[in-house]
């Protein structure tokens, strides 16, 4: 009958592996470590490496100083207000938001050419001549009934209570 061999392992110590793995690290990951210097340098340089420690060190006080500005009624507002735009804008059609991004440096560098001295009433009055700006005040007088209903309708005054 066949005898079995005895397996005889020696023990294992974590440590003394870790320490091989370290002494090959610099070896096998060379341009990883040159790049994490040059990156480091950058940083030092610019000085985010002395504002990091600064703000590792009162991380405390900057923790707490951030709570405090994130609680306050007018942050709140803003997330709020943001959350609205985003949604708004996100419900307004592309093609109509191109024309009027693309129309207003048009309209912003024809106020700065005009100057400082304001039209004169025949002037405005003759502006009225114009297709243009009679298609211009349709859309904002449209924008003006709309926000006139939903700001007096009952939903809204009843949110405000």
């Amino acid at each position: 009958m066949a005898k079995p061999v005895p397996l005889q392992l020696p023990p294992r110590d974590p440590r003394e592996e870790m320490r091989a793995r370290l002494e090959r690290a610099p070896l096998e990951h060379a341009d990883a470590l040159l790049a994490t210097y040059e990156v480091l340098q950058g940083l030092h340089d610019s000085g985010l490496l002395e504002v990091l420690r600064g703000l590792l060190g009162s991380s405390d006080k900057v923790l707490e100083t951030a709570v405090d500005a994130a609680r306050a009624p007018e942050s709140v507002r803003t997330v709020r207000n943001l959350m609205v735009l985003i949604k708004m804008l996100g419900e307004i059609d592309p093609d109509l938001f191109d024309g009027f991004a693309l129309a207003l440096p048009e309209a912003m560098q024809h106020a700065r050419e005009q100057g400082k001295e304001p039209p004169g009433l025949l002037a405005i009055l003759n502006k009225f001549r114009s297709r243009d700006l009679r298609r211009g005040l349709v859309a904002i007088n449209a924008l003006l009934e709309a926000w006139g209903r939903e700001f007096f309708s009952e939903a809204h005054s009843k949110s405000q209570r």
